[in-house]
Parts: C-alpha cells; structure tokens; sequence
C-alpha cells in the first residue's frame, strides 16, 4: 500500500475532572497545540489524519469525532472540568466509538492517547471489560495512556494497557503530556512509513521502535575513527553489595583518565541507557548495533522521534533490545557507570 493511501485516525482522551480544573488553559492550549501539530505533519507527508477528542469525568464526552484535521476548532469552547475520574469507561467508549469507522479504502490504522492525573474512581465498566477490550483490539490499533506516578504505571499495565504504551507526566505542567503526544505520534508516523499498522511500544526503545530499518532510515553510521565503545569491568577489589548483587558504579572521569589512560573531556562520553533514567533534552544520544559496535548518530530529534521521548525532561525506563543499544551523554563527571556496560567516547 502506498503512502498517499495511509489514514491515520488519532484520538486524545483527556481527563476532565475536578482535579484538572486548574490547568483547563494549559490543557486548551496543549490539545489545540497538538492538533495544530498534526495538522502540518498531515501537509508535510501529504496524508490524511482524522483526529477525534474526548474528555471524562463523571460521564465521557466526544467533542470532536474523526474529522479531518485541517478542519479542526479549538477545544476551548468544550472543555469543561468537573467531577470524578472515569478512565475505564473514557478508553472503552473511544474504542468502541472508532470502531465503527469505515475501513473500506485505504491503509488505516488507529492512535489513541488516554491522558489522565490520577486514577480510576467512576466508571461503571469492570477492570476486566476493559483489559478484554484492550486484549482484543485488531492489529492496527494502538492505545496508549500517560499517568501521573509509578503507582498509576504498575495498575496501567494491571488495566491492560501494554507496558511500552505507558508513560509518565509531571501533572503541574500539561506540556509534558503534550511532548509526549508529540514525540510518540512521529514515532509512530515513523513506524507507519515503514509499513507498521500498529504498535504495543509506542513509548520504547524495543524493537518496535528500534530496528534496522528505522534505524538506518532515519540516522547515519559514525567513521570508526570518530568514536571508541569500551567496556566497563569492576574496580580492582571491588565487593558486590549485599543487598543488591551489583558492584559498585564507577565515576566516568576516573574510569577515562585511571582505567582508560585518556584525557577526560566533559560531553564526549555517552553511558549505556539500560534502567530508568531521567534524560534532558540537551543530552544527546547514539545508537549502537551490538552485533558490530558500529554507533548511528543523527540530530538529536530524529532519535528522540525514533523512541517517542518527548523534548524536555522525563524519567523513562530503557526495554529490552537484542539488536541495540541507545547511550546517552552523560554531562557530569562524576556519572556513575554500571559495571558491565559499555560506555561510548566521542574522539
């Protein structure tokens, strides 16, 4: 199928309750800003996008069903919080409702972002209607949701939604949600191009998100020259940490200048991204193929874009890839390595 014949249908489910009513500007002008966002990607690849709004309370409201988003009106005059948090009956209600667009021309495939600042407390549906709903959604259907705290993560993923699908946001500032909409949707646009229908890693740096093809089609081999990757072992005499198994993390400028024998020089050295780690948008990031140490760089969008993280802080945990690494710059010299990484040295 070529790309002119893809259609994308992307729907924001937006927490209207009580507890959003002192951010409803800052949601206006996120969902406006997205939509407004969605509108030039749509004319930049010349595809068509549809986009749908809902927001929930003690009831679910569609405010704007699968209109073309070139023709989109501000939420402004819509979005009214007030009441409790009926989540469940908000991510239902959207997928039912998508559900009965037509599919009988085109690529379609469907996006769905559930954005709530607190947890379930009002909906008439069942955990497990949901989670069977979510469990049998067709292939090309994606649901993600961001929520405030690493509790709401952990009862996200017991709802159904897929681990790689859930992101958090700081809920005193509406535009983290926001760039994470943004970033995830162009990694999404991305995965579309390549041929993906749909996606369980829409928040990722899986294979979903990091593969060969996104990955050479979007960033360029580093010259072997340019770059050293080195392998962290144990301080001599190191001692494992009874509680935790783990050796001690090295400071980066000791380990350059001590284990290494080079000049230590702030910015060259990237840290292999292997837990939860909260990355600023002015660290850059590399990808490295493990099969041949060979390091893909970009701009810094493109990677981000590639693994849906958004342009400004966030706490993000690295998945499990068996093809890639990702590092990111590491900005301070007394950034504690893992032994048995790797830590990547810009020449």
């Amino acid at each position: 199928m070529s790309n002119e014949n893809q259609i994308d249908h992307i729907a924001i489910v937006m927490d209207a309750s009580s507890s959003m009513n002192g951010l409803r500007r800052d949601v206006v002008k996120v969902v406006d800003g997205q939509i407004a966002y969605l509108a030039k990607r749509s004319t930049d690849l010349d595809r068509e996008v549809r986009v749908s709004v809902y927001s929930f309370a003690d009831q679910v409201k569609c405010l704007i069903f699968d209109k073309d988003v070139l023709r989109l009106p501000s939420i402004g005059a819509l979005y009214r919080p007030s009441g409790m948090t009926a989540l469940r009956d908000a991510t239902i209600e959207s997928q039912r409702d998508l559900k009965t667009t037509s599919v009988i021309y085109g690529d379609h495939a469907f996006l769905t972002f559930v954005v709530t600042d607190g947890q379930e407390n009002r909906s008439m549906a069942s955990a497990d209607t949901l989670r069977n709903l979510l469990a049998g959604l067709p292939e090309n259907y994606s649901v993600a949701t961001l929520v405030p705290d690493h509790r709401s993560v952990h009862l996200a993923a017991q709802a159904g939604f897929p681990p790689d699908n859930i992101a958090t946001w700081d809920t005193s500032n509406v535009e983290t949600a926001g760039a994470s909409i943004k970033a995830a949707t162009d990694n999404f646009m991305t995965m579309r191009q390549q041929g993906v229908r749909g996606s369980r890693a829409i928040f990722s740096t899986g294979t979903d998100a990091v593969n060969k093809a996104t990955v050479r089609a979007a960033l360029k081999p580093l010259a072997g020259d340019k770059y050293r990757l080195i392998p962290v072992a144990p301080q001599d005499g190191a001692v494992k940490d009874p509680k935790t198994g783990q050796y001690p993390k090295i400071r980066v400028d000791k380990f350059i200048k001590d284990d290494c024998g080079m000049k230590f020089v702030l910015g060259t050295c990237y840290y292999q991204w292997n837990k939860r780690e909260k990355v600023q948008p002015g660290k850059g990031l590399a990808i490295v193929e493990k099969k041949t140490d060979k390091v893909f760089v970009g701009t810094q969008q493109e990677i981000r874009d590639m693994i849906g993280l958004p342009d400004m802080t966030v706490s993000q945990k690295a998945d499990p890839n068996p093809d890639y690494d990702i590092f990111v710059q590491s900005t301070a010299p007394n950034r504690g390595l893992v032994p048995f990484t790797k830590v990547l040295v810009m020449l």
